[in-house]
């Protein structure tokens, strides 16, 4: 055999072997000190969490318990659930409970979302197109969970730490128990998946008494609370000049229950635990190794396989995809730079964020912009000035806080007949051009609300009385329209009055349940539904308050202005309509009568057949009975009152 290989044919054979931890491994010295390889890694486990379901719920309530380490971090959070065919998705309330400033940037495309966050911490970076509820102060979490519990079942709850980004996957998770009670370092599965802000500690060396320039990156994979098959996927993005697949070797070791999907963009030798494929053929599975579960044993393989350098070496929780990126390969170690100051590198003012705080506040024909100086701080941002167009009207230095005002009738406002707007400019000690925001208010006085109950889809002619067991169809207006302005129908209710319960019809821009239904705008653009009122109740109601919330959102705002419009009815029992008759009970009460008219017929012919002379025949002329002189005789029969399908608890 030739000397240059042998070396390697013992490693084969002392890991096929399991040849472990009384081995030389034990004893290989090596200082493993910070380098500069990058790894950041997607996990499922948190600190604290469960996962419930709740198959037969309108309403699915998620939170998550956010701790942060800076006093102003970035967040993306991301909901994502699966086709439903056809049917719309359930409702969703989310709640965030953070303890720092966070700027949020939210995804969740298509889901019906209502979200309760403390306006004060929580800052979106975009427009969210979502219900938002100010959540109350709490103690503790305890206090939260038995107020979010009053909203409706909990599906799942999480503490992150220090997250980056969150995805949180809406499908119920079928071998969960039906209730929520956090467990300590919970595996959250395919419900929850999050990276952290910071990327894990990578530590490396240089193994004494090896020659060559062959460098082995090492990732250690802790086991997490609960063992299950899974897969974690592996990234690994290397700068390598030669194609030697000699020039690393990546050594994975994990619990016996995970595989590794490897994803490469140079040859390298591998060396795992229990199965692996490749990106490139990922059917095919290959059998690795037992290796040691310890620092030293680890290295220590590293050493039998030749590498003279472990570049990096890194433990993290169980995780669903690591990535891992080397500037250099094949140079020997590369150490991370050492600081040479105890103050963090300066860097320059996050401008982008800064505007996102700029957010006006309208009320009483009067614009007011609040930035809190802490937060500017944060942002390591120097405001030298800030003022309107007009730059005359600058801001009242306060204690902790700037504050910028005006009326709508000065410093430069443009008022239109529905929006007034303006401009904020705000000049930075680290920029030498202003930056500028537009900004606007409603004119809530030029508007015009209108709730209309129509009886039928034509929306002909509205009503103000409606029948148990009817069906009535509601449009909502808003006048005149303004292009700038997003409007939306958040929510409707019906009060039957104070012994009946309160009907919902939409909650979150959402039916509530399957006697409503969400139809096409009209032509114009105003908001349609119909709903279908329960046909028996006790005791029974005779008037009632329907009433709507509409929510409108300028482009440029990313906080609702919400209006409730409201119409009272009068409620009658079927067929005591104070103008006559309607329609649905004209048109049964006459089918009635002509079915009856037509068996009366047939049984005086019947009769007639049978009681006559057998040898007398004379010529038969049927007469069929007027339709309404039974007419009088059915209308109680066809007005009696019945119960629908809707009779359900969210109905009165």
């Amino acid at each position: 055999m030739d000397r240059g290989t042998f070396p390697q044919a013992v490693a084969l054979l002392l890991a096929v072997c399991s040849l472990g931890p009384t081995s030389l491994a034990e004893t290989v010295y090596c200082d493993l000190q910070p380098v500069d390889p990058q790894v950041t890694y997607i996990t499922s486990q948190v600190s604290e969490g469960c996962v419930a379901q709740s198959p037969n719920a309108t309403l699915e309530v998620h939170i998550l318990f956010l701790e942060f380490l800076k006093e102003v971090s970035v967040l993306e959070l991301t909901l994502q659930t699966s086709k439903q065919n056809g049917t719309l998705p359930r409702e969703v309330l989310l709640i965030l409970s953070t303890n720092k400033t966070i700027f949020l940037k939210l995804q969740a495309p298509g889901i019906p979302l209502h979200l309760a966050y403390n306006p004060n911490l929580v800052i979106f970076q975009e427009p969210a197109e979502v219900n938002t509820t100010q959540l109350p102060p709490f103690a503790t979490k305890g206090e939260l969970l038995n107020w979010a519990e009053t909203k409706g079942p909990i599906t799942s709850a999480a503490e992150l730490n220090n997250p980056q980004s969150i995805l949180l996957r809406l499908d119920q998770a079928p071998r969960s128990p039906s209730s929520c009670s956090l467990e300590p370092h919970k595996d959250m599965g395919h419900t929850l998946e999050w990276s952290p802000n910071a990327q894990a500690s990578v530590r490396g060396c240089r193994l004494e008494g090896v020659a060559g320039h062959k460098e082995a990156h090492i990732l250690r994979v802790l086991p997490g609370p609960e063992a299950w098959p899974r897969t974690v996927t592996v990234k690994v993005e290397l700068s390598c000049a030669s194609r030697d697949p000699d020039a690393a070797v990546l050594i994975l070791q994990g619990p016996p229950y995970v595989s590794w999907l490897i994803d490469a963009n140079h040859n390298m030798q591998i060396w795992t635990t229990g199965e692996y494929s490749f990106k490139i053929f990922p059917e095919k599975n290959i059998r690795g190794f037992h290796l040691p579960n310890t620092t030293q044993g680890l290295l220590g393989e590293a050493r039998r396989l030749n590498a003279s350098v472990v570049a990096s070496f890194v433990e993290l929780p169980l995780a669903s995809v690591v990535s891992l990126r080397a500037p250099s390969c094949g140079s020997g170690l590369q150490p991370s730079p050492t600081p040479v100051q105890t103050t963090p590198p300066k860097e320059g003012c996050n401008q982008e964020l800064l505007l996102s705080l700029i957010q006006p506040k309208c009320s009483d024909d009067v614009m007011t912009l609040v930035l809190n100086k802490d937060l500017i701080t944060t942002l390591r941002c120097t405001i030298t000035s800030l003022t309107f167009w007009d730059s005359s009207c600058q801001a009242e230095d306060r204690d902790d806080q700037f504050v910028l005002r005006s009326g709508y009738s000065s410093c430069g406002m443009i008022v239109t007949e529905n929006v007034i707007s303006n401009e904020v400019i705000v000049n930075l000690l680290s920029s030498s051009s202003p930056q500028q925001k537009k900004v606007q208010c409603i004119n809530m006085d030029s508007l015009s609300f209108q709730l209309g109950l129509y009886l039928s889809p034509h929306f002909l002619q509205a009503s103000n009385t409606i029948e148990l067991g009817q069906q009535g169809f509601v449009q909502v207006s808003v006048s005149p329209s303004i292009p700038e302005l997003t409007i939306q129908l958040d929510s409707c209710q019906l009060n039957l009055g104070p012994d009946m319960e309160i009907v919902e019809l939409i909650h979150s821009q959402a039916a509530k349940s399957s006697c409503v239904s969400l139809l096409s705008p009209s032509p114009g653009g105003d908001m349609r539904f119909s709903f279908l009122l329960r046909g028996y109740m006790v005791p029974m109601p005779t008037t009632g308050i329907l009433s709507c919330t509409v929510a409108l959102r300028l482009s440029t705002w990313s906080l609702d202005v919400q209006r409730t419009v409201s119409t009272r009815l009068n409620v009658v029992s079927p067929g005591l309509h104070d103008k006559g008759l309607v329609l649905p009970a004209v048109l049964g009460i006459t089918f009635g009568a002509f079915l009856i008219g037509a068996l009366l017929t047939a049984a005086l012919w019947y009769i007639y057949l049978h009681t006559r002379h057998p040898g007398k025949r004379e010529p038969v002329v049927a007469v069929a009975a007027p339709a309404s002189s039974e007419s009088s005789s059915t209308n109680h029969s066809i007005g009696s009152t019945q119960s629908t399908p809707c009779s359900t608890s969210s109905m009165a």
